[in-house]
């Protein structure tokens, strides 16, 4: 077993833990689990639902689109 004692670690876990945890699949949640006329009526809003990290035109939203349309090396 590994050093860390970290739970959330999966080396640190037992080999048959971590192989029952792997057969459960993913997230169960969520927007591909929703209702089809529920992801429709969300979708239709076009991100507006969201509660967005800027206020539209602000400065910081001016600064974060170029910073994301910078090309990076």
């Amino acid at each position: 077993m590994a050093d860390n004692s970290n739970p959330g670690n999966f080396a640190n876990r037992p080999k048959e833990e971590v192989q029952a945890a792997g057969q459960k699949g993913g997230n169960t949640g969520g927007f591909g689990n929703m209702d089809p006329d529920k992801q429709k009526e969300i979708a239709s809003q076009g991100g507006q639902a969201s509660s967005g990290s800027f206020e539209p035109g602000s400065e910081k939203a001016k600064e974060a689109g170029r910073k994301g349309g910078a090309t990076s090396s």
